[in-house]
C-alpha cells in the first residue's frame, strides 16, 4: 500500500492547481471534521492545523516561502482525505480512515523540512 500511496501522491501533487488548492480551502469544516472523527486521523489533528494554516498563508501571500511542490503536497494530501473513495473507501468500518492516515504520514514525511521553515516563520512574530 505504501508505494501505490506514493505514486498517487506525486502524480497529484503534478497535476495540482491552484483551483483545487481553493477547493481545499472551502472545506475545511469537512476536513476538520474528519480529523476529529477518526482516531487514526486525529493522531495528525495538529499538524492538519498547521498545514491548513500553511496554504491559507500561501495563498493570502503572507507566507511564499515555501516551493510550489509543497503546498501542491499538502493539497493533494488533503483532498485525498476529503475523498469518500479512495484506496480504502471510508465507510470500510475499522480500516476506512488508514489510507488516509497514511497518506498524510507519507505528506509530513516529504515536506518535514519546510514544515519546520514555517513553523520557525510562524513562532517568530
Amino acid at each position: 500500500m505504501k508505494n501505490k500511496l506514493k505514486n498517487l501522491l506525486l502524480k497529484a501533487i503534478k497535476n495540482f492547481k491552484i483551483k483545487d488548492l481553493k477547493k481545499v480551502l472551502e472545506n475545511y469544516e469537512n476536513l476538520k471534521e474528519k480529523f476529529t472523527k477518526d482516531p487514526r486521523l486525529k493522531t495528525f489533528y495538529e499538524e492538519f492545523k498547521l498545514l491548513f494554516k500553511m496554504i491559507k498563508d500561501y495563498i493570502s501571500g503572507e507566507y511564499r516561502e515555501v516551493p510550489w511542490y509543497v503546498i501542491a503536497a499538502i493539497g493533494s494530501t488533503l483532498l485525498y482525505v476529503l475523498s469518500p473513495i479512495d484506496l480504502i473507501p471510508d465507510f470500510i468500518l475499522g480500516a476506512g480512515y488508514l489510507d488516509d492516515a497514511s497518506m498524510v504520514a507519507l505528506c509530513l514525511k516529504l515536506i518535514k523540512d519546510e514544515v519546520e521553515k514555517y513553523k520557525k516563520w510562524t513562532y517568530s512574530y
